[in-house]
């Protein structure tokens, strides 16, 4: 059954994508509420309340529930005793189990193997002793990440080539925090898909995005992405299994190494709207943060379909003083957050060119 137009969506996290989220719900008649402990923050901007307060904390937590029909979240570090713990009193969309899997590689990667699709090899790392012998396994090189936390290339530390020995101190400076060593991986492309699954178990699957980065944060997704037919099935059909294996409900993203041969590798996946699918807002009648509220408020999900060739770029800190040249261009689509200050590495804002239409689709 759908949420009746007029009622409130809870919205944990109020960063730029819980602020296209309530643009979204409001789009379909919804109402959003939404808990971030920043005051004005982007999403509360747009929304029609905010709650300031801890993500965990059990009052705010509680008032959350109590005004809210269905609660959902922008970022995948939401605690999953908090999820659990509103989940016993509303609809909690995407599940609480995809945050559980979601915000640990290892149980990540372990969970995706699990149901057939292959990643990186991984050794989980707690000591400088396992970290040197688990470099020795991948022939020296690797990436060391916390197996926790950790977003935009934090948290992470590259080894190439070197000898298997002499990392006394690596894990303290790590942060004496669980650790993961990762493979490396000979890859052509990353790419990533955006799916959604229904309440009514229906699922849709958006095209490909190609994407580029830079110093660990995403810098551009293009599409069409340069890659076969039969990869970009294969991706859509690994997001369907991701999305049925965890009984989703909502927009999910995954990312994907695509190999010389066209085989695909899952890098991770996050269980939320996600960046690499900000081009959806130009190139489709239905975006993704649509189509995530559709979802979380059962209704029937929209067509992912795309009428035109497109790349998306961040802005990132100072690329935000671009923004009158960007908007004297034609065929742009511009969003900006909101955010006061402009910092190295932080997300301003974004932008999607159109290159192209597709022929029958506008």
């Amino acid at each position: 059954m759908s949420l009746p137009a007029g009622s409130t969506i809870g919205i944990i996290g109020g960063g730029q994508l819980g602020r296209m989220l309530a643009m979204a719900a409001a789009r379909l008649g919804y109402r959003t509420i939404v808990l971030e402990p920043q005051p004005d923050c982007p999403a509360a901007q747009v929304a029609n309340r905010q709650i300031t307060a801890a993500y965990d904390d059990p009052a705010a937590l509680a008032e959350l529930a109590a005004a809210s029909a269905v609660i959902t979240y922008e970022f995948e570090n939401v605690p999953v005793a908090a999820a659990e713990a509103l989940a016993a009193n509303v609809a909690v969309y995407p599940p609480a189990r995809a945050l559980d899997v979601a915000q640990d590689r290892v149980n990540e990667k372990t969970f995706l193997n699990g149901i057939g699709i292959a990643t990186a090899d991984f050794r989980p790392v707690d000591t400088d002793g396992e970290l040197t012998a688990a470099l020795k396994t991948f022939g020296g090189s690797g990436i060391l990440k916390t197996r926790r936390m950790g977003y935009d290339g934090k948290g992470q530390r590259v080894f190439r080539n070197m000898e298997t020995g002499g990392f006394a101190g690596t894990c303290e400076a790590m942060g004496n925090v669980p650790l993961i060593l990762e493979s490396f991986v000979p890859f052509d492309r990353e790419i990533s898909v955006i799916a959604a699954r229904g309440l009514d178990g229906a699922v849709v699957a958006y095209d490909p995005a190609e994407n580029v980065h830079r110093n660990g944060i995403l810098h551009t997704s293009t599409l069409p992405a340069a890659i076969t037919p039969e990869t970009a099935a294969a991706a859509r059909a690994a997001a369907s299994r991701i999305l049925s294996a965890l009984d989703y409900v909502g927009v999910i993203g995954v990312e994907f190494f695509v190999l010389a041969d066209g085989s695909l590798l899952a890098n991770e996946i996050a269980p939320r709207v996600h960046n690499s699918g900000h081009w959806t807002e130009a190139a489709c009648v239905v975006s993704q943060f649509e189509q995530h509220i559709r979802a979380v408020a059962g209704l029937p999900l929209g067509s992912p379909d795309r009428h035109s060739d497109c790349v998306m770029e961040n802005l990132i800190g100072d690329d935000v003083l671009r923004v009158p040249a960007l908007l004297a261009e034609p065929d742009l689509m511009l969003h900006l957050y909101g955010k006061a200050e402009a910092r190295p590495g932080r997300k301003m804002g974004h932008f999607t060119r159109i290159t192209g239409a597709i022929p029958g689709k506008v």
